[in-house]
């Protein structure tokens, strides 16, 4: 068995009980809902990992959810441990440390945590709450002027950068990468940006309807399985949100699978036509690349229930078209980074396509999260932290 960072996974000789068994069924539980994603994982995936009966398992953990919650959980725990003791010098290179260590957290915390009861949901919140608000003191210790909405934001920018390392499989020779993550936090906590004072909004209500009735259905299905998961949801769950019967979606789509493809596909199709349009305008590598942190940062924020499944939703995809996903994103970053190298010429492809992909996690996270998407000035916040992320604010 081997670990999504490289380490190798040693499972214990079947019949035999070692001592931290219970350790080793959390980490085979973290590798396979990291990999597969929870819905797809079977409590019997998990006991093969670990070469035991389904039977033992059930000695340790009540069920999936529970492995679930101890996956998920245990691991924001140990970086809220991490913090505690932190100062206002090193937060870089301990949210490093420990992300490097717990690097699939991204992932399980932004993908699998929905899956969690409403109870441990609460409960996951409460935690990453205090993990904000430690932050939030620690970042304003160390920047003594930071304005109270500044605060607010500075420490989720901060723990997107360093998560981002959880969506892709890049890595460098240590203590490189470490250092490498630590420098990507410092340009976050550090970066200039300027919020107003927070005030009272609501989005603003959908007070038009289209008139095309696969229209509707698409608008309806990306915000259903944006809020409960593709598996989640069911065709009748459409059909009713949409105003039909279940049965009669099938007049426009011959299964839930193919709602999901057409979904991604106009995602993927916006980010390559917005990309086309940057490249047709810029006047050089560098005002390219602020474009495209333009261009993205409007996206997402327009967007959160489509970058929702953009982000967490490939794996559901038929393979043809969680290739033909893949590839577009696969694409699209390396347009980003072939940019970044000719804007940085020192800079290895590595180094750089891990300094995009923070970039963009950055922009993701906040997008997703209701109550700092929503807050004035939160575009060009981002566009400052994306800046100081890539090298290309204007000083």
């Amino acid at each position: 068995m081997v670990r999504t960072d490289g380490q190798a996974l040693r499972s214990p000789a079947r019949g035999t009980r070692p001592a931290n068994r219970r350790q080793l069924i959390v980490r085979a539980a973290a590798d396979l809902f990291y990999r597969k994603g929870y819905t797809k994982v079977g409590m019997g995936d998990v006991a093969e990992a670990v070469a035991i009966g389904p039977s033992a398992l059930y000695r340790h953990f009540r069920g999936k959810q529970d492995l679930l919650v101890t996956v998920v959980v245990d691991a924001v725990r140990t970086l809220e441990a991490v913090l505690a003791d932190a100062g206002p010098d090193d937060i870089a290179e301990r949210l490093a440390a420990v992300t490097l260590e717990h690097r699939r957290v991204g992932v399980l915390w932004q993908r699998e945590a929905r899956h969690l009861s409403p109870e441990h949901r609460d409960e996951l919140r409460t935690v990453t709450k205090r993990i904000g608000a430690r932050l939030a003191v620690l970042i304003g210790q160390r920047r003594p002027g930071l304005g109270p909405a500044e605060a607010a934001l500075l420490p989720w920018c901060a723990l997107a950068a360093v998560t981002s390392v959880s969506f892709h499989s890049l890595s460098l020779p240590e203590p490189g990468f470490a250092r490498q993550l630590a420098e990507l936090v410092t340009d976050v906590i550090d970066a200039p940006i300027t919020l107003p004072a927070p005030v009272p909004s609501a989005s603003p209500a959908r007070t038009l309807t289209m008139q095309s009735r696969r229209e509707t259905i698409l608008v309806e299905a990306t915000r259903l399985f944006a809020r409960k998961g593709f598996a989640g949801v069911s065709m009748d769950d459409i059909g009713a949100s949409v105003g039909i019967a279940g049965p009669s979606l099938y007049n426009h789509f011959t299964a839930k699978t193919e709602i999901l493809a057409a979904v991604m596909y106009r995602g993927d199709e916006w980010l390559r036509m917005e990309m086309n349009r940057v490249f047709a305008h810029a006047t050089d590598a560098r005002d390219g690349l602020r474009r495209l942190v333009e261009s993205y940062s409007r996206f997402v924020l327009e967007n959160p229930d489509l970058l929702q499944l953009l982000v967490a939703e490939t794996a559901n995809l038929p393979a043809t078209d969680r290739q033909r996903a893949k590839t577009t994103q696969h694409t699209y970053i390396a347009e980003w980074v072939h940019l970044a190298c000719q804007v940085h010429p020192g800079w290895d492809p590595v180094t750089t396509r891990i300094r995009v992909q923070a970039a963009q996690t950055v922009m993701n996270d906040i997008a997703l999260m209701p109550q700092l998407r929503v807050r004035a000035g939160i575009d060009e916040a981002l566009r400052v932290v994306s800046a100081e992320l890539l090298a290309i604010r204007q000083r």
